[in-house]
């Protein structure tokens, strides 16, 4: 294994560390009157800065560690759950988006207020903010893992925690003052920084590998790792996967999650939001090709070695933990300068997502929960809210943090996949979200009654389908696609059992 960190590699992560420090000074100077200035800035953040935060908030540190993860195992077939993701998102664009900018919503949850009552957008808020403390927490966990790793060459629960903390701060520093606004000019600057530390790692991998163009392409193509499409009923991105189950989760994502769907309503209008979105998604897709293609040059480096001379075993095991065959490189095989270079790219792609989820968090805990309950009480001016908005992304900040150290010991000391479950939580929400929306947008039926019901009952579905619960019992393993097809479907059910309270 490698060294820890030399000076250059310092060098880099301090640059980086200054850049943050002075846009978020500059950032926060941000100015706020009202909870729609923060949250949503106004109404004015242009198109194409939303089309990159979006990009960067459907990032993480487990997409930039799994990505190539998957080409290294696999083949090319992930890449289809983007283009599942196009055709989400233009779904998102024409049918959702204009609804909201009808309502001039500032959480995609008071769709539900204005057709089944002030009881649905609360119950929604909350079933959001339960999936994201499990989801966001344990993302958050997966990158402060990967930078203990990284700077300290160890996984103690003290380099553990200062890792939750650098990132915790960094994503505070931009959302506490200044709001999403911050928030998204941030996201450019992060974007930008983890999308450069892949390509200049590709073209290192490639340089490193003693071969050409054509034999890299031959190589892969006799060892079927080119594979785009997977026409399979059993295959993880199957096209039936991907046309079904994955399809939804990723119309939730864009579109029921106000984590990604914050930042279309930040746009002056929806005309502006539906295009940042369709933009967002034209780049989300070259990104993932880059990690991509760096998971496979990964496997020409390790698994035929005649092309790159190493003629080590690998083993993905670090202190006992499972670790993907990027860190794995990242801490074995990275020179000085790079393995700095690739530590704060890491850091961007967990920060992109870390800053985001607070404001997402702050707003549907005050706007939808808080804003209504105070107004029934006194009568309080704007600011007020906005200092709530704040005191809330405190809040949350410390919570999620929290999360990711629970995960920590969880992962550690018992048997039970708290970490699978916490990253696939948010998906064992959105299904009974999308069952609301779905019958809220497609038909009459439905009521306040059965909102909370669907939720649940979407929520327990997926829980149930878990090869840890009935899948124990009854020896099933069925994939996440469906597991998410099954969960609308159930939730969507119960909508419909109900009657309109207009009927």
């Amino acid at each position: 294994m490698n060294s820890a960190f030399t000076v250059i590699d310092w060098g880099i992560f301090g640059a980086y560390f200054l850049v943050l420090t002075v846009t978020s000074v500059l950032l926060s100077r941000v100015k706020v009157k009202s909870t729609r200035d923060y949250f949503l800035g106004g109404n004015s953040v242009p198109m194409f800065a939303v089309a990159i935060s979006v990009l960067a908030t459907s990032q993480s540190a487990a997409t930039f560690l799994g990505g190539p993860e998957y080409a290294y195992g696999h083949d090319l077939t992930f890449l289809g759950f983007y283009f599942s993701a196009f055709l989400a998102v233009i779904f998102v664009a024409y049918v959702l988006i204009p609804r909201f900018y009808a309502i001039n919503a500032v959480t995609v949850y008071e769709l539900l207020e204005v057709r089944y009552g002030a009881n649905a957008k609360k119950q929604a808020g909350i079933m959001f903010l339960i999936g994201r403390l499990f989801a966001s927490g344990a993302r958050l966990y997966i990158g402060a893992l990967a930078i203990s790793m990284i700077f300290f060459l160890d996984i103690s629960p003290s380099h553990v925690a200062i890792s939750i903390a650098i990132l915790m701060l960094g994503a505070l520093a931009y959302a506490y003052f200044g709001g999403v606004k911050s928030v998204i000019f941030s996201d450019i600057i992060q974007a930008i920084t983890y999308i450069g530390a892949g390509i200049a790692v590709l073209i290192y991998l490639y340089v490193s590998i003693d071969a050409d163009f054509g034999t890299v392409v031959s190589t892969l193509q006799a060892d079927e790792k080119l594979k785009l499409l997977d026409w399979s009923m059993s295959g993880g991105f199957s096209v039936w996967a991907l046309l079904g189950g994955w399809l939804l989760l990723n119309i939730a994502a864009y579109g029921l999650d106000q984590d990604m769907t914050q930042r279309a309503l930040t746009c002056k209008n929806a005309k502006e939001a539906q295009k940042s979105l369709m933009v967002s998604i034209y780049m989300t897709i070259p990104v993932a090709i880059l990690f991509l293609f760096i998971g496979l040059l990964l496997y020409l480096f390790y698994q035929h070695p005649e092309l790159s001379g190493l003629s080590t075993e690998v083993v993905q095991k670090f202190e006992g933990e499972k670790i993907t065959i990027f860190m794995y490189y990242i801490l074995h095989e990275m020179p000085e300068g790079m393995r700095g270079l690739v530590t704060v790219g890491a850091v961007a792609a967990a920060l992109s997502s870390s800053n985001s989820v607070l404001g997402a968090m702050s707003s549907v805990a005050i706007e939808d929960l808080y804003k209504p309950w105070k107004l029934k009480r006194d009568n309080v001016n704007e600011m007020h809210f906005v200092k709530a908005g704040r005191n809330a992304v405190l809040l949350f900040a410390v919570a999620l943090s929290a999360m990711a150290m629970l995960s920590y010991y969880w992962q550690r000391y018992t048997e039970l996949p708290l970490l699978s479950f916490a990253l696939g939580v948010m998906a064992f929400a959105y299904t009974g979200l999308l069952g609301v929306f779905g019958a809220a947008i497609f038909t009459k039926r439905g009521n306040a009654t059965t909102v909370p019901i669907a939720l649940v009952a979407g929520f327990v579905t997926v829980l149930l389908l878990q090869p840890y619960v009935l899948g124990a019992v009854f020896a099933f393993k069925l994939g996440f696609a469906w597991q998410i097809l099954i969960g609308t479907v159930v939730a969507f059910g119960v909508m419909m059992s109900g009657k309109s309270v207009k009927e």
